[in-house]
């Protein structure tokens, strides 16, 4: 009976895995960029007088973070621009690269 049971639950779970590993995994550097969803906006998409991210140039995005790294002046966003190395601010770049602005007043 138990064997039965145990049987059952495997096969009734391997659709749900099946559906878990088709969903796939987030955009290249979404997880990266989540930490600055709560001032620049879900998607970099801002509100409430905080920057933009949505479609800025990648290399544009890197090079600000790069120099907000040394900048003493900087304020809250210099611990958050050395918390990343190069390579992932390249990767967040490009993830706000891709993403669409969404407000009218582009």
């Amino acid at each position: 009976m138990k064997a039965r049971f145990s049987i059952g639950l495997v096969l009734g779970l391997i659709p749900l895995a099946c559906v878990a590993q088709t969903a796939g995994a987030p955009p290249p550097g979404r997880l990266l960029a989540s930490n600055c969803f709560q001032c620049h906006g879900t998607n970099g998409n801002a509100v409430s007088g905080f920057e933009r991210l949505a479609g800025m140039s990648a290399d544009k995005f890197a090079k600000e973070m790069r120099e907000l790294k040394t900048d003493d002046d900087a304020g809250i966003m210099k611990p958050h621009a050395k918390a990343y190395t190069d390579a992932q601010l390249r990767e967040i770049g490009r993830y706000f690269a891709s993403q669409p602005r969404t407000r009218a007043d582009r």
